[in-house]
C-alpha cells in the first residue's frame, strides 16, 4: 500500500512540475493578525465534527461566506489541491487558509490551532481509557451533531457547486465522477483523471506544442522492523512515514494501521485500535488524531505529543512547499483547465461522501427532523455553523436521555 502511495506521490509531482511551466506571478495575499487566525481556527477545532467533508463545509461557511478571507473560486482551488496531496485533507486546507491569511506564521498558527483541541481531547480520553479501561460514551452527542453536519455539507455542496460546475460539460463530468465513485474507483484516480481529461479537452493543442522538463519527487517510505518492543522514537518515525505517504480517507488509514500496528508489529490489539478509532470519531477535528491516542498508549504524554507531530508534520511541509506556486496555477490556461476538472471532481466526490454520511446519520425520525430544521436554519437564515453544532449536540443528548 505504501509503494502505491509512493507512485501516486510521484505522479502528482510530475503533473505539478508540468503545470508550473505555465505559471505567472503570485497573487497578492490579504493579511490578518495571528491572534485573529488563532481565534478562528481554535473555534473551528472545537466544533469540527463529521470528517473532512464536514470540515470543508464549515470552512467554506466561515472563511468564504462570512469573513470573505478568500473567494469561492480560490477556495475551490485549495480544496482541489489538498485532495491531491498525501495526508489529512481538511487539516491541509486549514493550513493553506492560514498561509493565505498570515504567511508562514499564519500557516503554523492555523494548523496548530485546528489540531490542538482534538489532540488535547483525545489525550484526555486516552488517559481515562488507561485509568478505567473503557472509552467514555458519547452516543447522544454524536447523534445530535450528525444531522447538523448533513445540512452543513449540503449547503457547502450547493455553494461550491455553483462556482465549480460553471458549464454543462463540467456538470456532466461531475455526474460521471459520482458514477465512477459508486463503482469503487479510488478517489485520487478520479481527481487526477478528471483534471487531466478536462485539461486535454480544453488545452490539448497547447500541451502538444509545449516542451516541459519534468522532475518527479518520490517520497521514501522504508518499512519498519518487526520488533515488538515499542519506543516513542520508533512510534514517531512510523507516524511520520504514514503522514508523508498516505492518500485516502480515514478508512484507508484504519486499514494501514491495522496491517502494521496489529498484524505486523504487534504494538496494539484489535480492541485497542478500534477504541482509538472510536475516540477519534467522537472528538472534533481531524480523524488523524487517532495517532495521538495510539501514541499515549505506547508512551504516555510524550508518546502522544511525538506521534501527533509525526502524523501532521508532513502536511505543514507539503503546504509550505506548494503554497508559493499554487496561486500561480490558476493564471495558466493549461493549469487552470486542470484545476477546473479537479474542482468539478472534488465537488462531485463531496456530494458522494455527503450522501453516504446522510444514510448513516439519518437513522430515525428525530434525526431526520434535526436535519430538516438544521437545513432550514442554514439555507434560509444563514445561522452560524458553530451554534448549529452546539445546539445539535445538546439536542442529541436530550433526545437520547428521553429514550427516543
Amino acid at each position: 500500500m505504501f509503494r502505491n502511495s509512493q507512485f501516486r506521490a510521484g505522479t502528482w509531482a510530475i503533473i505539478v512540475a508540468a503545470l508550473m511551466a505555465e505559471c505567472d506571478d503570485l497573487q497578492p495575499i490579504r493579511s490578518h493578525s495571528l491572534q485573529e487566525i488563532a481565534k478562528e481556527f481554535l473555534r473551528l477545532g472545537f466544533v469540527a465534527y463529521g470528517g473532512p467533508a464536514a470540515h470543508i463545509a464549515m470552512m467554506e461557511e466561515r472563511f468564504v461566506r462570512r469573513l470573505a478571507w478568500v473567494s469561492r473560486e480560490r477556495f475551490l482551488d485549495l480544496v482541489g489541491a489538498v485532495n491531491l496531496l498525501p495526508g489529512p485533507s481538511s487539516t491541509e486546507l486549514a493550513i493553506y487558509l492560514g498561509q493565505i491569511s498570515g504567511g508562514v506564521a499564519g500557516l503554523l498558527v492555523a494548523g496548530a490551532c485546528f489540531i490542538l483541541p482534538a489532540a488535547i481531547l483525545v489525550c484526555a480520553f486516552a488517559w481515562a481509557y488507561l485509568q478505567y479501561g473503557a472509552v467514555p460514551q458519547m452516543a447522544g452527542l454524536l447523534f445530535g451533531i450528525k444531522p447538523v453536519v448533513v445540512a452543513l455539507i449540503a449547503q457547502a455542496i450547493w455553494s461550491l457547486g455553483k462556482a465549480a460546475l460553471k458549464t454543462v460539460p463540467l456538470a456532466t463530468l461531475a455526474v460521471l465522477v459520482v458514477a465512477l465513485a459508486v463503482l469503487g474507483l479510488p478517489v485520487l484516480v478520479l481527481l487526477i483523471g478528471a483534471g487531466v481529461w478536462w485539461m486535454l479537452l480544453r488545452q490539448g493543442q497547447a500541451l502538444v506544442k509545449a516542451r516541459t522538463s519534468m522532475t518527479a519527487l518520490f517520497i521514501g517510505a522504508a518499512a519498519g522492523s518487526g520488533a515488538t518492543a515499542v519506543g516513542i522514537v520508533p512510534a514517531f518515525l512510523y507516524f511520520l512515514k504514514v503522514g508523508a505517504v498516505l492518500f485516502g480517507s480515514g478508512y484507508v488509514l484504519l486499514a494501514v494501521l491495522r496491517a502494521d500496528l496489529v498484524v505486523r508489529l504487534h504494538w496494539l490489539t484489535d480492541a485497542q485500535l478500534l477504541d482509538a478509532v472510536a475516540v477519534s470519531q467522537a472528538t472534533p477535528g481531524p480523524f488523524f488524531t487517532v495517532a495521538t491516542f495510539i501514541g499515549y498508549l505506547l508512551g504516555g504524554w510524550k508518546g502522544a505529543a511525538l506521534t501527533t507531530v509525526g502524523m501532521f508534520l508532513p502536511a505543514f511541509v507539503y503546504v509550505a512547499v506548494t503554497a508559493g506556486f499554487l496561486s500561480k496555477l490558476r493564471k495558466s490556461p493549461v493549469a487552470g483547465a486542470f484545476l477546473d476538472g479537479v474542482n468539478a471532481s472534488a465537488v462531485a466526490l463531496m456530494a458522494y461522501v455527503g450522501w453516504q454520511f446522510t444514510r448513516a446519520a439519518l437513522v430515525n425520525i428525530p434525526a431526520i427532523v434535526l436535519a430538516i430544521v438544521s437545513a432550514l436554519l442554514v439555507f434560509r437564515y444563514k445561522v452560524n455553523s458553530v451554534w448549529l453544532v452546539l445546539a445539535g449536540a445538546v439536542a442529541g443528548i436530550l433526545i437520547r436521555a428521553a429514550g427516543l
